[in-house]
């Protein structure tokens, strides 16, 4: 529970704010040391576990019951007179669109890596992200007091990951091994500090203590190696010469010369913590203000105004335009529409008019309700100051800060927020692709009614998502990151929506051919007192390539089929290509002749030869050979090339055929290949496996080509 009693966090000086997101796999424990962080600075009366549910950033149910962060959430505290927002980042790969909102919202990144699992795959990977838009990042690692912690082992890890520009600015004092390893202090290398907690962390936090000799023999060349960085990034001349010249050097001097390296984006320091013990915690929360640039110093999102055209001479300045994005969203079944926003220019205040401009589908993907929005006027609700479920209200936000915003109806993830009377649109960061599909249906007629809102809804909320119904299958696809993204969505469906789906296999859209040429005779003859029917029709089929389609033919000489029932034997083979013929599925990239048939002069109608096309292309199917086709996607997989080998060999167990591979940035390799869309069902999770978390994969329709009997012997018929 939060402390009402605590003053809410705010700022009116963009120089005054940190926007700080934790990023890190699941299980390094970037909430625990949020939880640590909050406690520190008094935000709250005691740190909740992760293990416990009681976390102030983990607080959705689905959270507690998965016991790890499934939702962007933003964490202000206060710092001496700076407001330090905290931006708690999901770590599991079906999150990382939360994770990238959090990025767009921050102005550094502390990576928080555990000194028990070292640097993975994905890690290295989120570390490039971050590097390819210049965002400042320092390293923050945990759990350093536990029996089988390796500090030095991890640093190293992170340099080898990271780059050279990874430097040690904290060493953890250990004492004794294994069980009874303890860590008894921590040592500030910049600021010559050692605090120490061998007695345990007491309230008011550990004393400075003088540096045991024994620390700074063993981690003295560190400091050494530390200030040459810093000043070397820094440029910092005068600082330089006095170093060279063996001078004193004023910690102070170090410590601006070191926000200004990180600020850079060219050095990255670390620190040691445990966030259970509250060690070096206290030391981060005061670097924070200190290492982490403002968001004046952030390079300003590129905007665009109504026509297109770049706006350039924005800066975070509380009186200019407005400028701001809404970083998340969701819903509440009691306060309705809630949207966490990010300012960059101007000043937010609550219950004043606004222009709110989205961005319609994102690359690459389609929505069933998506649509290009040019923009439309709405007033803005309340602006609060979250703290978990606690929500505290503020009349206004400058720029750099972050809020949540309630009562925006038609406000989507990414849209951005600008004045009335001068509308401007910031460019979107890159939503990540989702290729996991699964079909989704109404558990119950109640809940049909409520399905395709409900679902457009979701994907509203959350732009990782997409929702198609597919024409030739007439299923309902849901497409998420993975399994646990999907056990998200289906739990928000059911309770903020209240909407029951059941989910099952996605059908893929099979397709049938003549493997050689047939003919056909279609014969309707009804006579049954009255006005009766009559049409026949003599076709030629032909197969042909991939794509081309239907290629009707019309060869009747002698007026044996009127010229007006031609079209409706041409209709009636068409509705029977679609419809298929004993698989169900459709008949496609045919040549049909009519060159021969019958008319009545009474009973002849359009209907009549429709029917009489129909049951010719149906004869004709009967004397020849089908052919199934299958779909083929163009894949492109990029992955850490220590991983290159095993995923072409699952490519190839997947049928596909690898048609090139190629060396990329950072010690990756992409591998294109043509894989049967068969094969790609589940490889959004498959690969995740194989590449140990670092493949990304992206897949776009081909053509489709041949199914090999024995892989067609062992599917369904198509549902009617």
């Amino acid at each position: 529970m939060v402390d009402r009693a605590v003053v809410v966090p705010r700022a009116d000086r963009p120089q005054d704010i940190r926007n700080v997101a934790l990023v890190g796999p699941t299980g390094s424990g970037k909430t625990s040391l949020v939880e640590a962080l909050l406690f520190a600075a008094g935000a709250i009366p005691r740190p909740g576990r992760v293990e416990e549910g009681t976390t102030v950033s983990d607080h959705d149910e689905i959270e507690i019951r998965q016991k790890r962060s499934v939702h962007l959430t933003v964490n202000p505290v206060m710092v001496g007179d700076v407001k330090v927002n905290l931006l708690d980042t999901p770590g599991y790969a079906d999150f990382i669109g939360a994770m990238r909102a959090g990025l767009r919202g921050a102005d550094a990144a502390l990576f928080v890596v555990s000194a028990l699992d070292g640097v993975d795959g994905r890690t290295r990977v989120l570390w490039q992200e971050c590097a390819a838009v210049g965002m400042p990042r320092a390293v923050a690692v945990t759990k350093i007091d536990h029996p089988r912690a390796d500090y030095d082992d991890v640093v190293a890890q992170c340099q080898e990951a990271f780059g050279s520009g990874v430097h040690p600015a904290y060493v953890p004092a250990v004492e004794g091994t294994g069980d009874d390893r303890r860590v008894v202090g921590v040592w500030g290398l910049v600021s010559e500090r050692y605090y120490d907690y061998s007695d345990g962390d007491s309230g008011a936090g550990p004393e400075p203590r003088p540096v045991p000799g024994w620390l700074r023999e063993a981690a003295g060349p560190l400091r050494e190696t530390l200030i040459e960085e810093v000043i070397t990034e820094s440029e910092d001349e005068a600082l330089m010469e006095r170093y060279m010249e063996g001078g004193a050097l004023d910690p102070d001097l170090l410590i601006a010369d070191l926000k200004q390296a990180v600020a850079a984006g060219g050095f990255h320091p670390v620190l040691a913590l445990s966030p259970t013990r509250g060690v070096g915690v206290r030391e981060l929360l005061r670097e924070l203000p200190l290492s982490c640039p403002d968001p004046t110093r952030r390079a300003f999102p590129e905007v665009v105004g109504p026509d297109g055209r770049p706006v350039s001479g924005l800066s975070c300045d509380p009186d200019g335009p407005l400028v701001a994005e809404v970083l998340s969203t969701t819903s509440d079944p009691y306060v309705g529409r809630v949207s966490t926003v990010r300012v960059f220019s101007g000043t937010l205040t609550s219950d004043s008019p606004v222009h709110l401009h989205g961005h319609g589908v994102p690359s690459g993907m389609t929505g069933s309700d998506e649509h290009d929005r040019s923009g439309e006027d709405e007033r803005l609700g309340a602006l609060h100051v979250t703290l978990g479920r606690d929500a505290r209200p503020v009349g206004q936000v400058v720029a750099g800060d972050l809020c949540q915003v309630s009562k925006l109806p038609s406000a989507r993830t990414g849209d951005t927020i600008s004045d009335r009377d001068r509308p401007l649109r910031v460019s979107p960061w890159r939503f990540p692709q989702p290729l996991l599909p699964v079909a989704v249906s109404a558990a119950s007629a109640s809940d049909e009614d409520k399905l395709s809102q409900s679902v457009a809804r979701l994907v509203a909320e959350d732009p990782s998502l997409r929702v198609e119904v597919n024409a030739e299958t007439h299923q309902m696809v849901l497409w998420t990151l993975g399994e646990a993204h999907l056990d998200a969505a289906l739990d928000r469906l059911e309770r903020r929506h209240g909407v029951r789906v059941r989910t099952g296999p996605v059908r893929v859209p099979l397709r049938e051919t003549f493997a050689v040429p047939a003919q056909g005779m279609g014969r309707n003859v009804k006579q049954s007192g009255g006005h009766g029917e009559y049409g026949v029709c003599r076709i030629r089929v032909e197969p042909l390539e991939s794509g081309s389609g239907l290629e009707f033919v019309d060869e009747i000489v002698g007026g044996v089929v009127p010229r007006q029932f031609v079209p409706s034997v041409e209709k009636g083979v068409r509705a029977q290509m679609a419809e298929g013929v004993d698989s169900g599925y459709p008949l496609v990239d045919l040549r049909v002749t009519l060159y021969d048939g019958k008319a009545h002069s009474v009973d002849s109608s359009d209907m009549a030869f429709q029917k009489a096309g129909r049951l010719a292309l149906r004869d004709a199917a009967t004397a020849a050979k089908l052919s199934m086709l299958e779909p083929v996607d163009e894949v492109t997989v990029e992955m850490d090339e220590s991983y290159l080998g095993a995923v072409m060999s699952d490519l190839s167990a997947r049928r596909g055929r690898v048609v090139g591979t190629e060396a990329a940035d950072g010690g990756r390799a992409v591998v294109r290949a043509e894989v049967p869309t068969l094969e790609m069902t589940r490889y959004a999770v498959e690969l995740r496996s194989i590449s140990h978390g670092t493949g990304v994969f992206t897949r776009n329709y081909l053509r489709h080509e041949t199914l090999p009997p024995q892989v067609a012997a062992r599917l369904p018929a198509q549902p009617a």
